[in-house]
């Protein structure tokens, strides 16, 4: 260019006495041009460097390796597995899955480290035209996009460094192209080296970024290739594991498939008119379904009756309503404003169960059983059965009839995990209580159906001082505790009949006598606390079915072969026991490892005969899941989403698998509830298996719990399965009415999924912290607003 317009000007000389001088000035003018000219022509491959070099680029160069990356950083892993899930993770620490050996002997920290000038250009590979097309977001509220961005662009070595930036980390177009050669590209590429077309200015900064911040801000959000297939069973017809709504004889007919709108516009929300209000559970305060009961004999009326519609109307906020208390002064007091019911503490106030101090619920730790606190009576069991030992063999605890749920609360002292339940009855809110106590609980009755737990999963089963008729109907309550009652594991009763000489009392121990021992129970101890002055008795179940065999009658009578012991959605209760697992190798037929150690090592009934939820053999499924899992907790939601844990209790994982998540989250003051959905693989007996708990769901339902009760939900490829059988406004109202205010909803999913969820959320006026969609996957996470949206407020 330069040298054209020297031409031109050469040409228009005039010829005059002055010709000497005008020789001269042309010739500064043609030096001037083109100087100017090599500007331009380096300028335009500089510039995109230029404007991400604002990030301390001297750091770059002192940035060591990070550790986590391990044999990634030298050898790349393969291809993602065949029909996998292109939703990636940063690393790859995952020794199951075959790696591509690397033929560059830098690190790639070096590679990014050398100057651009002295680094051979190369021409940018051409990228197919789905992938132009797609666009990456990234919208971080809390101001730190620029660190994530780093996590995000080192979404697997397969990623190249001079890729357009609507590249996919890991798209179909790319499954046939080795890792190792996008790593090459990547390594080789010099960094100015970037595409003419306009790009978001964020994305310049991403591909640039690199992995620059790796030690300071390293913050997985995404899978590498060979992590891919552990986010979506796309290779596989669930594995081993069959669905819970397979195994369950009476749930529902699916719904008819129906895709919700993405438009943002066409949401309009409007506030509940129940005579729940605030307080409002759809499945649990259905009149109209209540009032068609033709009796309430076993107690009917506090089971579940979803509405036909699942609601899409938002549960108004209690007025004065406050951020809950943390944890751990939350067990102790709430505020009286968030759950403002006295009845329980004038009905139960001489029982130490929950007094009202000003602004505040005080708990005092104590309860009709337990009055002088709930660690002493804890203790008063260690004591009287040492083999019970709290926080090593017994871990996970199902508390029947739990009150305010004290007893699971102390529970976390010992480092065990109680499942709480109690029906929303009379004892007004003692549920909604414990929850906002950052205790563990559902609302739950024993009627006439199943709990939502497999068998053979509790540790120890207790029961204080609750009045449900164990010895009525064949036993049939006590014999539903039996199919959930690990083998060898407690039953602890600490009631009236135990230790009070009333003829009624009398009559219900004779003839809970009389029905544990035709079910096999050992009594191994029975006591009673003089500091309390109420007493205890602990039965055992048996590990085997030789005492069954060995019954003069068959009463209570085995159930039939055919019966399903894991078949838990509303299936009806019966009146039968379950034979005990046989084999060495059946879960049931020997205890786990003591507590923590049964949180990582592989469930010894996983192996690789089995064929895992993702394609692998089992064994190497769950460890892969489980490794997965730390990266993405530890790099991303602990330290790159901007949450404050502190303020976060109540966690659930809206579709747990292998309870990966939730393992991550150990080191953390949180508990998770690990909801399997009853048309996904039914690996919730694995999660029980690790000393961690939860239960069985069916998410186009309302959950059984109290509005605001859950600091936080996760959601990995959830919602676009809901899709197909449920309209995603109704689950998304749900997600609203279990959410605590300020609390996180994060959700990996497929990318139109995320773009839809991210619409309601802002439809409900709630914080967009983070959103970032790469090819057909995302991830989101939004915070629920401390109020509802103006144009509510007068809505009915």
């Amino acid at each position: 260019m330069a040298f054209g317009r020297g031409g031109k000007m050469d040409g228009r000389r005039p010829s005059s006495s002055s010709s000497a001088f005008c020789t001269t000035t042309t010739v500064v003018v043609f030096v001037a041009l083109c100087l100017v000219g090599a500007w331009m022509m380096t300028s335009s491959t500089v510039f995109p460097l230029e404007i991400s070099s604002n990030k301390k680029p001297a750091v770059v160069k002192q940035q060591p390796a990070p550790v986590n990356f391990g044999a990634s950083q030298e050898a790349p892993s393969g291809n993602a597995g065949e029909g996998s899930e292109k939703f990636e993770d940063t690393d790859n620490n995952d020794a199951t899955v075959p790696e591509e050996p690397n033929n560059k002997d830098a690190p790639e920290e070096e590679k990014f480290a050398e100057k651009p000038e002295e680094k051979p250009e190369e021409k940018e590979p051409e990228v197919p035209t789905e992938k132009a097309e797609t666009k990456d977001m990234f919208d971080d509220a809390n101001g730190k996009s620029e660190g994530r961005s780093d996590d995000l662009k080192n979404d697997g070595d397969g990623e190249k460094n001079g890729e357009k930036k609507g590249d996919e980390i890991t798209n179909e177009s790319e499954d046939e192209k080795p890792d190792v050669e996008s790593k090459d590209d990547q390594e080789e590429k010099p960094e100015g080296d970037v595409t003419q077309e306009e790009q978001p200015q964020i994305e310049e900064k991403v591909e640039e970024n690199g992995e620059k911040d790796q030690s300071s801000n390293s913050n997985e959000v995404f899978p590498d290739g060979a992590q891919s297939e552990l986010l979506k069973e796309s290779n596989t017809q669930n594995g081993s594991f069959p669905t819970q709504a397979a195994e369950s004889k009476n749930e529902k007919e699916v719904q008819a498939s129906s895709k919700s709108s993405g438009d943002a516009t066409s949401y309009t929300w409007k506030l509940c008119n129940s005579s729940a209000s605030t307080d409002y559970i759809p499945c649990l305060d259905n009149e109209k379904a209540i009032k068609k009961l033709r009796t309430t004999k076993h107690y009917e009326h506090r089971e579940r009756h979803c509405p036909e519609e699942p609601p899409t109307c938002l549960v108004p906020l209690p007025e004065g309503y406050k951020r809950p208390v943390e944890w751990p002064k939350s067990r102790d007091k709430v505020w009286y404003n968030n759950v403002p019911h006295t009845r329980l503490a004038e009905y139960k106030g001489h029982q130490n169960w929950v007094k009202v101090s000003g602004d505040y619920l005080l708990f005092p730790g104590g309860g009709t059983q337990f009055k002088n606190g709930a660690l002493h009576y804890i203790d008063t069991i260690q004591q009287a059965l040492p083999d019970i030992a709290w926080g090593k063999r017994s871990r996970v605890i199902l508390d029947v009839g739990c009150g305010v749920a004290s007893f699971g609360g102390y529970m976390f002292d010992r480092d065990v995990l109680t499942m709480s339940f109690a029906p929303k009855d009379e004892h007004e809110a003692q549920v909604q209580f414990a929850l906002e106590r950052g205790i563990p609980a559902i609302s739950a009755v024993m009627g006439t159906k199943r709990l939502p737990y497999p068998s053979r999963v509790f540790d120890v089963i207790h029961c204080a001082r609750c009045r449900v008729p164990w010895h009525i109907e064949g036993g049939m309550l006590l014999l539903e505790l039996n199919r959930l009652l690990r083998p060898g594991g407690y039953f602890v009763w600490s009631a009236t009949p135990v230790y009070q000489k009333l003829p009624e009392d009398v009559e219900i121990w004779n003839a809970m006598s009389t029905l544990t021992k035709s079910m096999c129970w050992k009594m191994v101890t029975k006591t009673k606390d003089k500091l309390n002055q109420v007493g205890m008795v602990i039965f055992q179940k048996p590990m085997d079915n030789v005492c069954y065999e060995k019954r003069s009658e068959n009463n209570p009578p085995l159930c039939k072969e055919s019966d399903d012991a894991d078949a838990a959605w509303n299936v009806p209760l019966e009146a039968c026991m379950h034979k005990l697992p046989v084999g060495s190798k059946v879960r049931g037929s020997k205890w786990p490892e003591f507590w923590p150690q049964r949180l990582e090592k592989t469930p010894f009934f996983i192996d690789g005969s089995k064929v895992g939820v993702y394609g692998k053999p089992a064994n190497e499924d769950f460890e892969a899941d489980n490794a997965h899992w730390k990266r993405v907790v530890s790099k991303s939601y602990v330290n790159g989403m901007g949450i404050d844990w502190s303020k976060v209790r109540n966690v659930m994982d809206m579709r747990a698998v292998y309870g990966g998540f939730a393992a991550a989250l150990r080191d953390q003051k949180v508990w998770v509830m690990n909801i399997v959905p009853i048309d996904s693989p039914d690996t919730l007996p694995i999660i029980y298996e690790r000393g961690l708990f939860g239960m069985y769901h069916d998410w186009c339902e309302s959950f059984s719990t109290y509005p605001r009760t859950y600091d936080l939900l996760h959601a990995d490829h959830l919602f676009s399965k809901l899709k197909k059988r449920c309209k995603l406004t109704a689950v998304f109202a749900e997600v609203d009415r279990v959410l605590r205010p300020q609390g996180k909803l994060i959700v990996r999913d497929t990318a139109d999924t995320i773009n839809e969820l991210e619409s309601m959320a802002k439809s409900l006026q709630w914080e967009v912290r983070m959103t970032y969609t790469k090819g057909n996957e995302g991830l989101l996470c939004v915070e629920k607003s401390m109020w509802r949206p103006k144009e509510l407020d007068a809505s009915t």
